[in-house]
C-alpha cells in the first residue's frame, strides 16, 4: 500500500501548488503595502515642499532655534497620511554670499498588511525640501542696520537712478525705507525686510517687496587690512600733487582747486579723516581707501563736498578687491561718511561702510557704470546715478530675490 501511494501522480499538483502559492501571495501582497508607502512617500513630498517655500517667506520674523518646530507645525496642518507612524520633521537654515538655503527633512513609517505575516510589519518613508533665495547680482545699494527707521531715505528732491539694479534694506522697522517730499526712486527692484513708508515716489521694474529675507552682507568676511607705521601725518594737498599708498595718520585733506593723483595701492586713513573740498580734484585707479583708528577714538570721517571732482577704481586684488572705500567694522555705528561731490563725483566699485552712516550724492554722469552703496544707512541727499556692470572690478554681487525649489 505505501508503496503505492509513493508512486501514484494523481495528486501531485495539490501540494506543489500550495506550496508556489506562498510567494505568490507575498509578492501581490508586498506590491500592494509598496503602492500604499509609494503613495503616502508622494504626499509627505508635496507637503513638505509647500512647508519650505513657507519658510522661506517667514525666515526673516522666525529665530534659528524655532525653525524646526514651526516647519513641524506647517508641515502637519497639511499633511493628511494618518497611516504613517513616527513622523518626525526637521529643517535648518545656512546663508552664503549666493543666498540663503533652506533644507527640510520628513521620514515615518507606513505599517504593511500582507507584508506582516512574511514578518515586515511596515516600510520606512523619507522626504526632503531645499528651497534657494538665490542672489541674482543686481544688488548695487544695501542698507545692513537691523532695526533703523529710515534706513534707506531719499529726501528733499532728490532723483536716485538705480540703472538696472536693485535696492535692499535689511532694518525690520515698519517704515525702513523712506521716499519723502519729492524724491523719487527708480530701481530694478526694490526689496525690504520691513516695511516702506510709502511708495509714490518708488519705480521697481520688477515691483517692490516687503518682509523679505535680510541680505547676506557680502564683504561680511573682510577685515581691516594689517598695517604698519605712519608715513604722512595730517596730510593736505594744497596744490597739484601725487601721492603714494601708505598709512596717513590724521587722515588726508584736500584744498580748494588742488589736484590730487593717488597712485595703485592701499591708503590707510587712521584717524582724522578724508575731506575734499569744493573746487578740488581727487582721481586714482586701483585704490582702495580704508578707514580705521589704532587708538581706536578719532574715528576717521569722509566729506566730499559738492562741486568736488572725484575718479577713483578700486583695487582688483587683494583681502579688499572690488571695494574703493573700506571703513573698518569696529568704528562706532553712525560715523559719518559725506559723498555729496554730486554729478563730477564717481566711485567704481564698492563704498562699504558696515558701520557707517553715508549720505551720497553722486555719480549722476550718465558714463556711471559699477557702483555698490553699502551701510549701517544710506541716505541719497542729491541726485545719484548708480549701475552694476562690475565684472572688471571684482566686487561681489548681492541679492534676495528669486527663489528655487528642489525635492
Amino acid at each position: 500500500m505505501w508503496a503505492r501511494f509513493v508512486a501514484d501522480q494523481r495528486g501531485g499538483v495539490a501540494p506543489i501548488f500550495a506550496l508556489g502559492l506562498i510567494p505568490m501571495i507575498g509578492l501581490a501582497g508586498a506590491a500592494i503595502d509598496y503602492s500604499r508607502a509609494t503613495a503616502a512617500r508622494t504626499s509627505m513630498q508635496a507637503a513638505l515642499d509647500a512647508t519650505a517655500l513657507m519658510i522661506a517667506k517667514d525666515i526673516q520674523i522666525l529665530p534659528s532655534n524655532q525653525v524646526s518646530s514651526r516647519a513641524s507645525e506647517l508641515f502637519n496642518a497639511s499633511f493628511e497620511r494618518t497611516d504613517v507612524q513616527s513622523l518626525q520633521v526637521t529643517a535648518n537654515v545656512s546663508s552664503g554670499s549666493a543666498g540663503t538655503t533652506i533644507s527640510a527633512n520628513a521620514g515615518g513609517s507606513v505599517g504593511t498588511t500582507f507584508m506582516h505575516l512574511l514578518g515586515r510589519t511596515s516600510v520606512d518613508i523619507s522626504a526632503s525640501a531645499s528651497v534657494v533665495t538665490a542672489n541674482d547680482g543686481l544688488g548695487c545699494v544695501l542698507s545692513l542696520s537691523p532695526h533703523a527707521s529710515g534706513a534707506a531715505t531719499a529726501q528733499g528732491t532728490t532723483s536716485v537712478k538705480l540703472n538696472g539694479c536693485s535696492l535692499y534694506d535689511n532694518s525690520d522697522n515698519a517704515t525702513a525705507l523712506t521716499v519723502g517730499g519729492s524724491a523719487t526712486l527708480t530701481a530694478d527692484f526694490v526689496g525690504v525686510v520691513g516695511g516702506v513708508a510709502s511708495t509714490s515716489g518708488i519705480t521697481a521694474t520688477n515691483g517692490i517687496r516687503t518682509r523679505i529675507s535680510p541680505v547676506v552682507d557680502p564683504y561680511a568676511d573682510v577685515m581691516m587690512p594689517a598695517y604698519g607705521a605712519c608715513d604722512e601725518h595730517n596730510y593736505t594737498a594744497r596744490n597739484t600733487v601725487t601721492i603714494n599708498p601708505g598709512v596717513y595718520c590724521g587722515g588726508i585733506s584736500v584744498n580748494a582747486n588742488a589736484v590730487l593723483t593717488l597712485n595703485p595701492g592701499l591708503y590707510v586713513i587712521d584717524g582724522g579723516g578724508f575731506t575734499v573740498n569744493g573746487g578740488a580734484t581727487v582721481t586714482g585707479s586701483g585704490v582702495t581707501l580704508a578707514f580705521t583708528s589704532s587708538s581706536q577714538k578719532d574715528w576717521p570721517t569722509v566729506t566730499i563736498n559738492g562741486n568736488a571732482t572725484v575718479n577713483l577704481t578700486p583695487m582688483t586684488y587683494g583681502p579688499t578687491k572690488g571695494i574703493v572705500i573700506y571703513g573698518d567694522r569696529n568704528m562706532p555705528v553712525g560715523t559719518s561718511f559725506k559723498f555729496n561731490g554730486g554729478a563730477n563725483q564717481y566711485f567704481a566699485g564698492a563704498i562699504y561702510v558696515p558701520s557707517g552712516a553715508i549720505n551720497f550724492a553722486g555719480g549722476a554722469d550718465t558714463a556711471t557704470t559699477c557702483t555698490q552703496v553699502i551701510g549701517d544707512t544710506v541716505t541719497f541727499v542729491g541726485n545719484s546715478n548708480l549701475a552694476i556692470d562690475c565684472s572688471k572690478y571684482n566686487t561681489r554681487p548681492f541679492s534676495t530675490k528669486t527663489m528655487r525649489v528642489s525635492s
